[in-house]
């Protein structure tokens, strides 16, 4: 268990392969040990791990496809924003911005499109992980809203940065971004999830 509470253990011993859906005898999970024990950022290291080589499958051609889903120079790119923790849509955007590679409407397109795959992946496994899906779903989300940028405005990913760091005139309150945020739970495609039915319940009292 990461009792220990170290969180770059926790991270080492999941870059080496440690599964994080076996159980102990009590039948709890790493994260759920963790979390009983008040080890938050080892739960959040947990919760976010995506194995690079679950991205790199999709840098392979599957089945009758010609081209991989995901060429291999953005999977690097793609799992540096994957595995992060910092889920600021600002961050994740910065993120996109400091890489040339990512930058660009053909290269998130693709990329956009393999984190659907992979959110589907997550709600339809059997040990379901929808954490990881809703994760997958918003940074998705968040890809669309860079290309919308790259296309239409001059000022392009700065002009996305802007709108979501701008607060309203009489309380500075960042309208877009709650908008954009509001707007990629309520796309989330499986409204079964009981993750998405708390975060509704916790917004929807909330008025912008």
């Amino acid at each position: 268990t990461p009792n220990s509470g170290n969180k770059e253990i926790t991270w080492m011993m999941l870059e080496a392969g440690a599964e994080t859906d076996v159980v102990n005898s009590v039948g709890r999970t790493a994260a759920q040990m963790a979390a009983f024990v008040g080890k938050h950022d080892c739960v959040t290291v947990i919760n976010n791990f995506f194995p690079r080589e679950r991205l790199d499958y999709y840098t392979k051609p599957q089945g009758l496809d010609k081209e991989p889903k995901l060429p291999v120079k953005l999977a690097g790119p793609l799992h540096k924003i994957i595995t992060t923790t910092n889920m600021h849509p600002v961050k994740i955007v910065l993120l996109v911005k400091e890489n040339p590679l990512l930058a660009e409407v053909e290269a998130l397109q693709k990329c956009y499109r393999v984190l659907d795959l992979i959110c589907e992946k997550c709600m339809k496994q059997k040990d379901m992980n929808e954490v990881l899906a809703m994760k997958m779903h918003y940074i998705s989300c968040i890809f669309q809203k860079c290309i919308t940028f790259l296309k239409e405005r001059e000022d392009k990913l700065d002009g996305l940065i802007k709108s979501l760091l701008k607060g309203r005139e009489k309380d500075g309150f960042p309208v877009y971004q709650e908008k954009l945020i509001r707007e990629s739970i309520r796309k989330f495609p499986y409204c079964e999830a009981t993750l998405l039915q708390q975060l509704v319940r916790s917004i929807a009292p909330v008025e912008i």
